[in-house]
């Protein structure tokens, strides 16, 4: 057959071939697909036709914006104006004394007057000054779930994401201030009970990072922004600028019971001591210790020579009788965390305890009884502290009226502020279905009475 020399394999595959090639040649595809294509090429040109064009009576007329024209609606030509910025932001706060004005002057002042006056008579008041023992554990828990929060007291203070607050010391009256990232101060008369009873004032341009009524003058109301350090003063109605700087201020704490000096962080990693008795708005003294960021400062509340800074991953006690421009050295390093830190604090009555919010998810305290060269952890919680870029951070804040227990806010659901014993035993946490639906970052409680407010990221304070 002329295949003798193939194998068999390749014999058997070359009949499989040709039986193939026979059986494709007995369909007959191509004259198959020659008939498809005729028959598609057919319709096509049956179906495209030419679209009949619209009379013109038929389109309506478009209208054209006389404003874009430069007419007038009586027809008459618009004078040329100056042009207009693309986009107005709020207007800058200027150096020096700003008066003590709201934003919203424009309507009736009488209901502004009354907010202030209030401010000025329960500052009048003094509080007792008798020792204040904290309450033992099953007392205070009680008191923790007696404070609710109802409707009345929720109220959106100022216009932006809450970034520090602080609780007027009175006990008759509740009268919280907030600060936003736009330079706003909100204060809020909750006892008053009505819509007229919060008002906003600018006396920054950047966000409002930490506020405090004068420990021994209430009247007084120190805030801080990136760009200075003010003292309002209701009893003059004025924003006073004690501090300005262009390195960028994060954090101020007092360093006297008196309220007259006080120490500031810088975001460079320096600290200031500032005295509001010097003329002029420059610091008395910057040092540098070591950090690349200070957020936070805190001074011991009984050994006040000392203070606490915390910055990226550093946080460490530093003596204030010893600091220069150069080359500082800790007294005592609080070393464990991985991340960023957010705040640290000394507990309120003895500073034997240190709290710390880091962005590693978690909160640390340490024991700072005696302060060596290095402090260990001395407990540890788990808890989420991602709270991204559209919240502020966390802050755990000891409770005034109890040195082993402190206040933080949670991610959690529901809506929660969470309230931390030392030993990292949860105690407490404060939520509302009704009423609580987002987080508070922020959180400041009364030095003496049952009251938390918490603020979030809108403006909103909430008042347990």
């Amino acid at each position: 057959d002329g295949y003798s020399h193939l194998s068999p394999y390749e014999r058997k595959r070359l009949k499989n071939i040709t039986e193939n090639a026979k059986f494709f040649a007995a369909l007959k595809l191509h004259e198959v697909s020659a008939r498809l294509n005729q028959i598609a090429t057919k319709r096509q040109s049956q179906g495209t036709k030419r679209a009949r064009p619209k009379k013109v009576e038929e389109e309506p007329a478009q209208r054209r914006s006389m404003r874009l024209l430069g007419v007038e609606p009586s027809g008459a030509a618009v004078p040329e104006s100056p042009a207009q910025p693309a986009a107005q932001g709020y207007p800058q706060v200027p150096a020096g004394p700003v008066p003590m004005v709201p934003e919203d002057q424009a309507k009736d002042s009488k209901w502004t007057e009354a907010l202030l006056s209030t401010w000025m008579r329960i500052s009048e008041l003094k509080a007792d000054d008798a020792e204040r023992c904290s309450p033992d554990l099953e007392r205070y828990q009680e008191s923790l779930s007696s404070m609710v929060l109802s409707e009345e007291n929720i109220r959106k203070v100022v216009k932006s994401r809450v970034c520090s607050m602080a609780i007027h010391p009175s006990e008759s009256t509740i009268l919280v201030a907030a600060g936003d990232k736009w330079g706003h101060v909100g204060l809020w008369n909750v006892s008053c009970g009505s819509e007229e009873g919060a008002h906003i004032f600018v006396p920054h341009n950047l966000p409002v990072c930490c506020m405090h009524f004068s420990p021994c003058n209430p009247a007084h109301l120190l805030s801080l922004s990136h760009e200075s350090l003010r003292c309002g003063d209701v009893t003059r109605a004025v924003f006073d600028e004690i501090c300005r700087s262009e390195e960028g201020l994060s954090f101020f704490d007092f360093l006297e019971e008196n309220g007259c000096t006080a120490l500031v962080g810088c975001w460079d990693g320096a600290v200031a001591v500032v005295d509001r008795r010097t003329p002029g708005a420059t610091s008395e003294l910057s040092a540098d210790i070591g950090f690349r960021k200070t957020r936070t400062v805190h001074v011991h509340p009984r050994s006040r020579q000392y203070f606490l800074a915390a910055g990226l991953v550093d946080v460490a006690v530093f003596d204030v009788r010893y600091l220069k421009p150069k080359g500082n050295k800790p007294v005592s390093c609080l070393s464990g965390h991985t991340k960023s830190v957010a705040s640290a604090y000394f507990s309120p009555v003895t500073g034997s305890r240190v709290v710390t919010v880091s962005a590693d998810d978690r909160l640390r305290i340490y024991d700072t009884t005696s302060l060596s060269s290095t402090i260990a952890v001395l407990s540890s919680v788990r808890h989420n502290c991602n709270t991204g870029r559209w919240l502020s951070r966390f802050q755990a804040v000891w409770d005034p009226k109890q040195e082993h227990c402190f206040v933080v806010g949670s991610m959690a659901q529901p809506r929660q502020i969470n309230v931390f014993q030392d030993t990292g035993r949860l105690l407490h946490s404060f939520s509302s279905l009704a009423c609580l639906s987002s987080v508070c970052s922020i959180n400041v409680v009364h030095p003496t009475q049952s009251i938390l407010v918490g603020g979030n990221s809108s403006g909103r304070l909430y008042v347990f």
